[in-house]
Formats: C-alpha cells, structure tokens, sequence
C-alpha cells in the first residue's frame, strides 16, 4: 500500500522512501533535487507526515500558502537586524520545523542555521523523531552551509533532516556527501494533465507547457504578471539580436527601474524559459513553454549563432550570482543588451 496516496509522479523517489519507512531504516539526511515546482519540499512534507503524524499541522508549514506568502512578503520589509534577531522558521508541528529562504535576497542565514542547531538540542515531544526541513538550500549563504555542515556531522539520534535543492552541485560537496540523494523529475504530459484536472485549474493547457513538468509551478504561476515580464524580456532579446533598436527596449528598462518594489529574478527566471524555447527551436523541437510566441522565438532562433545563445546564458547565470549584491536593475540589463549586440553586430 503506498504511503503517500496524494503525492503524484517520481514513483522511484516515492517508493525510496516508503522502502525506508517499512524497513525503518531512515537516514538522517535526505537530499530532494530537482527542478523549482516538481514537489520536493511536498514530498518532504509527506514523509514527515508519515513518520510524525499530524499532516494536517505540517501541511500549514507550505510556503505556498497564502499566509505564509504573507508573512515572507511582511518580512522582506525588515530590517536586517530585526530580521536576524528573530529568524525565519515555520513550526506548527512541535516535531517539524522548516526553515526557509528569508528576506529580500531569499537566502537561508548563519542566524536561521544557529537557530536550527539550538532546536536540534531538544529530543522529540512525540514519538521517536524530530524532522528539520530545510528548503532551498542551494540558497544557503557560505556561513550558513558551514554551520549546516556541523550539525550533519554529528546529528542526534532523533534528528532527520530533509534538504531541498534545484542543483545539488551548488552545495557544498561535503554536505552531499553526508546525505542520501533523491532526484525528482519533471513530470510526464500526462501525469501533468492528471494533476491541472484534480486541482481544477484554470487555463490548464497554457500552464501545462509553461510549467514543463512542474506541477507546483502549473498550480501557482501569476499568468498575468508572467505575460508583463514576458513583453519586456522578449523586447530585451529582441534588442540583444539585433533586430529592434535599442530604444524600444529603454521603454521597458525604465518601467522595470519605476517598479521598485519589483524584483529582477523574475525576470530573469522569464529569461531563461525564452532562451530555452529558442534553444529548442534550433534543434527542431516543439515542447515550448511558450508556444503562443513561436513565431517571433523562431525569427530569434534563425538570427542568432549558438556562441550568441551560449553567452545568453552565461551573463544570465552571472546576473542570478549578482542578485545578492544591490544592483540595480536596468542597469544591468541594459549593459547586457549592448554587450550582446555587440557579440550579433559581429556576427554580421
């Protein structure tokens, strides 16, 4: 009998850990990976759930709820200060604790990973077990992955910790080493469509290919600010290839630079499903995330060399490591255009 009913796809990862239950023989700690949405820190969840009881407390620790949005967004208004004097953690189960990405940066602290060493202390209130899930923490700054680091060397007994990362390779490889590793894959069409059906959402098609095997991603996606950051990114590409002026793409620069309170990550994050579209339509493949843009994607795949696309993605990846400094925003988008231009310029 499955032990996790309500969890769908990645039936190896699933039957790993139904295998580690029935056998009890648990790790102390298991490393989920895989892509944003595909349900490693809901997989995490069940399993705690399944060991600790009391699903129904746990699953209030989801950061996807609204109330916890809520209180990330409240935070990110914080101080640092007031910030590290009381760091983020989410504990409605006395035997479950998340701790995850806090503040403007969305990064896991030294102050949260003290914290978690200090609850480590204490044994479980009920039952044989303590679960720690520390979600994304690929986002682990490098004091907090070194005082992590500590704690997986000599874990009590009790403890189980549950890491969740995009790319493990972004971890420190002694705290790899120190884990069992899981990974999770996208989920089939099909699986997809099984779950837009349950959840009864809407625009379940469009979703579907945006979230390219996520399902957390096809259930949460704000469609109408995607199509905003979609506009401005495909002009910033367009611009980048040389095939509009570099003036239609200020018209988007300035209004990104207005919206203040606006991140840059999730445009880039747009960023990079654009790139990949024209990558596949390179190589003659149709699984887009945006098949509604097919036709301007193509004129870029046709005009642009892989070198180019390379580098695309390159500075893409450079401007994700600066996001933890104070950049600002157009400036370095802009200076990005140009030195693409430059690069499809040359080309010609």
């Amino acid at each position: 009998m499955c032990v996790f009913p309500d969890f769908m796809g990645n039936k190896a990862a699933v039957e790993t850990l139904e295998q580690m239950i029935l056998g009890e023989r648990v790790p102390q700690t298991i490393l989920l990976d895989g892509p944003e949405g595909v349900g490693k820190a809901t997989l995490a969840r069940r399993f705690a759930a399944r060991l600790l009881g009391g699903a129904g407390k746990i699953e209030r620790d989801d950061l996807s709820l609204p109330h916890n949005i809520e209180m990330l967004a409240d935070r990110e208004k914080l101080p640092s200060e007031k910030r590290n004097d009381d760091p983020f953690l989410l504990a409605t189960h006395p035997d479950f604790v998340t701790f995850a990405p806090d503040g403007p940066l969305r990064q896991i602290s030294i102050h949260q990973m003290r914290m978690l060493k200090e609850r480590a202390q204490f044994g479980p209130l009920q039952g044989r077990h303590r679960v720690f899930l520390i979600d994304s923490v690929d986002r682990a700054n490098e004091q907090a992955a070194n005082s992590l680091l500590k704690i997986l060397e000599e874990p009590p007994a009790y403890l189980i910790v549950m890491l969740t990362a995009e790319n493990p390779y972004d971890l420190l490889p002694t705290i790899r080493s120190r884990s069992v590793p899981l990974r999770l894959a996208p989920l089939s069409r099909g699986e997809m469509e099984a779950f837009a059906e349950a959840k009864g959402l809407k625009d379940a098609q469009r979703r579907i290919a945006l979230a390219a095997g996520s399902p957390g991603l096809a259930a949460t996606v704000d469609l109408e600010a995607y199509d905003r950051r979609r506009q401005a990114m495909l002009a910033f590409l367009e611009a980048s290839a040389g095939q509009s002026p570099f003036s239609l793409w200020t018209q988007f620069s300035e209004k990104i630079a207005l919206a203040r309170s606006e991140k840059l990550e999730p445009y880039l994050k747009v960023l990079y499903y654009l790139l990949q579209d024209v990558v596949h339509l390179r190589e003659g493949m149709d699984d887009l995330r945006n098949p509604d843009l097919a036709k301007p994607l193509s004129k870029l795949a046709s005009a642009v060399s892989f070198p180019w696309l390379r580098a695309a993605l390159r500075k893409t990846d450079e401007l994700i490591e600066l996001l933890r400094r104070n950049i600002q925003k157009n400036i370095a988008l802009d200076a990005m255009v140009l030195e693409l231009r430059d690069m499809a310029d040359a080309k010609q």
